[in-house]
């Protein structure tokens, strides 16, 4: 935003700085959604490919977390029932905005878990979703979720 009293630019700096007011407009609500339905998906979308029909795990899920998903300390079948029931469960109510933050904090969980135990490699990946992760455990779901309407529900009483 322009300073008070401050002259405009020409030239452009002048367009520069107009592209810069307009990207400030852009309302917080639609950034915070926008993340939470974006990193969701990813996150959903790897849980729906390891169930068949409801929330049953596919075979191949459990020969996957034995020996590609394998955790140093969770025993394989364990770890592959928590995982996948955790990749429906958070993105769902992130999608919804309900308990945001704390939706938000278990995937960055899950994602450090994958960083570090299964795929250390892909830390560029892996830092992109930490990041919106991130915001949203900074920031919220914003003004267009569950969380939103609960508070301002309890916030009448």
């Amino acid at each position: 935003m322009y300073e008070t009293g401050r002259v405009p630019r020409e030239g452009v700096l002048g367009i520069w700085d107009r592209l810069v007011n307009l990207s400030e407009q852009i309302p917080m609500w639609l950034i915070l959604l926008t993340t939470r339905i974006g990193i969701a998906m990813i996150f959903l979308k790897s849980g729906m490919t390891k169930t068949t029909t409801g929330l049953n795990l596919a075979d191949g899920t459990f020969t996957l977390f034995e020996y590609e998903y394998a955790l140093p300390v969770i025993p394989s079948d364990i770890a592959a029932y928590l995982a996948t029931y955790a990749e429906h469960i958070f993105p769902i109510l992130l999608i919804l905005g309900l308990f945001g933050r704390l939706s938000a904090l278990s995937l960055l969980g899950m994602t450090l878990v994958i960083q570090i135990f299964v795929y250390p490699n892909l830390w560029d990946i892996h830092l992109f979703w930490a990041g919106a992760l991130l915001l949203l455990v900074a920031k919220g779901p914003g003004a267009v979720s569950l969380d939103a309407i609960i508070v301002k529900f309890m916030d009448r009483k």
